[in-house]
């Protein structure tokens, strides 16, 4: 949310949640931007929030409200 309007690299996103020392698969984060839709989407196939950029990675584009 801090960077609204940015879209952010799935490696950035990856690293800083993870961190790059982590065994965990990049998928990873994949399934959990899928779960953080099923949670704030009115409609998750449809997002208006957490915004996919092909071949980069995501964006936030959700108001400042609260959730």
């Amino acid at each position: 949310m801090a960077n609204k309007g940015q879209t952010l690299g799935k490696d950035f996103i990856f690293n800083r949640i993870w961190g790059s020392d982590s065994e965990s698969e990049p998928q990873t984060l994949t399934v959990h931007i899928k779960w953080l839709r099923q949670k704030i989407e009115a409609d998750p196939k449809e997002p208006k929030r957490i915004m996919t950029v092909c071949g980069k990675g995501y964006r936030w584009e959700g108001s400042d409200e609260k959730l």
